[in-house]
């Protein structure tokens, strides 16, 4: 359904909002600025910016709803014949192959990762986000599987997967820290990729592969 005017000057009023909000985290740190400095430099009101972000880390994390999805998505999304593992690790040598914005691999990510670091209630949200990230996955998995609630696998699976993208993303944080350029940490992580994948089990590389229609 096509998108509606009233809808898209509330997705662009809401993307602006933290854009602005971003940029003065990065600048200034996520602690020292306040919602009304945020609302002031965007033009709107506190309970304007309240209505589209309910807490403040919403303002820095305003994509995660799309991280929390990303490994589900790619598991749905795998080939005939191709495991739930293996759809990861094909979908993570893609983005950091193409040097993804997505990955971190962006000049400037680590201003992103610094603000992080300083301030505990953003490294507090990551640590929930991930762990959405992995109920979700585990939710996926069983349903695809047809597995039962009391079967332990899928949650297994769940936070094997969970292991590979997020030792990636810590080490591509590290790097990029180091003021490292993009190109090269990409060709790092797919060596990188290529070692997770040989640690990695036949049990964990052969679950929930998709048979043909």
């Amino acid at each position: 359904m096509a998108e509606g005017l009233r809808e898209r000057k509330k997705r662009e009023t809401r993307q602006r909002i933290s854009d602005i909000a971003t940029g003065l985290f990065l600048e200034h740190g996520f602690v020292t600025v306040t919602i009304a400095d945020v609302a002031e430099a965007a033009d709107v009101s506190v309970n304007t910016v309240y209505n589209y972000f309910p807490a403040k880390e919403d303002l820095f994390f305003d994509r995660s709803q799309g991280v929390v999805d990303r490994l589900s998505r790619w598991v749905r999304g795998r080939d005939e014949g191709e495991s739930a593992a293996r759809a990861v690790l094909r979908e993570l040598r893609a983005e950091t192959e193409a040097v993804s914005p997505r990955m971190g691999l962006i000049e400037g990510y680590d201003r992103f990762m610094r603000c992080i670091d300083e301030a505990p209630p953003l490294r507090s949200r990551l640590w929930s986000i991930q762990q959405e990230v992995q109920d979700n996955l585990e939710a996926t998995l069983r349903e695809e599987t047809g597995a039962g609630a009391g079967d332990p696998l899928p949650g297994l699976i769940a936070g094997q997967i969970c292991w590979i993208h997020g030792t990636v993303f810590v080490a591509v944080g590290r790097e990029m820290v180091k003021g490292r350029n993009p190109d090269e940490v990409s060709r790092e992580m797919l060596v990188l990729l290529d070692d997770i994948e040989e640690l990695l089990s036949e049990k964990v590389l052969n679950y929930a592969v998709r048979g043909a229609p």
